[in-house]
């Protein structure tokens, strides 16, 4: 072994997967095209035929925004437990943990973007769809207070189908407290961008979510709170076209630019330096 490749090995495991582009194809849900793996991966993980986006793993989503081998993680030995006895919740939590290869479904950690500092975290829908529980809630409050004493910029990666309901009023009430360890970070004069990846619903959507001071999403990602189902079986009445989509949203105000992921690094980025980080 030369004794450079000790030094080229990154000291975290973001780009140490040893996953390289394979030769297999998939078909893609969208267009219906088989299209390989390695021309997806070049893409950004969007369907190079249709446009479509196909689903990130948190870790992958921090190498995409963040500079080459500059992330370290923060809290990851961090996991839920079966505090209120509920019902099968230990095996979803192991089926979550084999399945997703974390110990929770959110990433958190210091990086640097285009050499400026940030905090980021990112959630990762193959951990039980992203739901908060307690330990998200704790997680991402750890991180807002680190960058408060740090005086840093956080930048969030959403994805979400929710508070967990295995975990009952803790899971609410995490709501309300990254709500107000982000306020605290705001009080300081430190910045807080969102970035509403596809779904981004229910209690995060109601919460962190949208609390940012600049809220970017991927295109057609779906935001909201109750799912569109259940608000056409209260109202009685079908939905609009679009409803819940991203763009739908940006109409109405509630998110600041829709971003392609080929370029929301670069757009984060500017938008730090703007703010003089």
């Amino acid at each position: 072994m030369e004794l450079k490749s000790l030094f080229l090995k990154a000291n975290n495991e973001l780009e140490n997967t040893g996953n390289r582009p394979r030769s297999r194809r998939i078909t893609c849900k969208k267009c219906g095209k088989q299209v390989s793996v390695a021309r997806i991966r070049k893409n950004n993980f969007v369907c190079p035929e249709c446009g479509h986006y196909f689903p990130v793993r948190a870790r992958r989503r921090i190498l995409m925004l963040t500079d080459k081998r500059s992330f370290v993680e923060m809290d990851r030995d961090m996991e839920s437990k079966n505090v209120l006895n509920f019902p099968g919740y230990d095996e979803k939590l192991s089926a979550a943990r084999e399945k997703s290869r974390e110990n929770e479904g959110v990433i958190c950690g210091e990086a640097t973007i285009g050499g400026s500092r940030v905090c980021i975290f990112a959630m990762d829908g193959n951990f039980m769809m992203g739901s908060m529980g307690a330990v998200v809630g704790e997680k991402i409050t750890r991180l807002f207070e680190y960058a408060t004493e740090q005086h840093l910029p956080v930048i969030g990666v959403t994805v979400s189908g929710g508070a967990r309901m295995q975990e009952g009023m803790i899971s609410l009430m995490q709501m309300s407290k990254i709500s107000a360890a982000v306020k605290r970070h705001d009080e300081q004069g430190n910045l807080y961008i969102v970035l509403l990846t596809n779904p981004t619903t229910g209690g995060v959507d109601a919460s962190f979510a949208m609390l940012g001071d600049i809220t970017l999403s991927e295109p057609h990602a779906r935001v909201g709170f109750a799912g569109p189902r259940v608000i056409e079986k209260t109202l009685n009445q079908k939905l609009p076209e679009g409803f819940q989509k991203a763009e739908r949203v940006l109409e109405c105000g509630f998110i600041d630019a829709i971003v392609p992921r080929q370029e929301q690094r670069d757009y984060i980025d500017r938008v730090l330096k703007l703010h003089g980080y």
